[in-house]
């Protein structure tokens, strides 16, 4: 399993290098802008974004950048190059470096995320 060796969330950013960087960096700030009360932290080994549990990750790899949802399933009509399966809600976009991503769709997405924890709670305590 590909790891970014940090400590918290900037040093996850300042780790990677090239246009993986150059992506998550412009997630992030999206991210932040969209939703500016979430709580990011550094955790399972990649950013995660919180509010009322889990809303969205940001995941650099060697060769993709993934931005997923907990509740992505239900954000497909937004977003439908969301991909996933099973019983859990958990989709992503998989990211690479030529990968078109317009920036009002990556702000819909996370307020769209925010929302749905707001109204339905916490994605790790609902049951699939």
């Amino acid at each position: 399993m590909y790891r970014v060796e940090a400590t918290d969330p900037d040093g996850y950013v300042a780790a990677l290098g090239g246009w993986q960087q150059s992506r998550v960096v412009a997630l992030r700030a999206a991210v932040l802008e969209a939703a500016p009360g979430l709580d990011e932290r550094l955790k399972w080994g990649h950013l995660v974004y919180f509010s009322n549990g889990p809303v969205l990750l940001i995941r650099a790899e060697p060769t993709r950048v993934l931005f997923g949802f907990w509740r992505g399933k239900r954000l497909l009509d937004l977003e439908p190059r969301l991909r996933g399966g099973g019983k859990f809600e958990l989709r992503t976009l998989e990211l690479r470096e030529d990968t078109p991503l317009e920036r009002a769709v990556a702000l819909a997405l996370v307020k769209a995320g925010v929302a749905l924890n707001a109204e339905l709670g916490d994605p790790q305590r609902a049951r699939p």
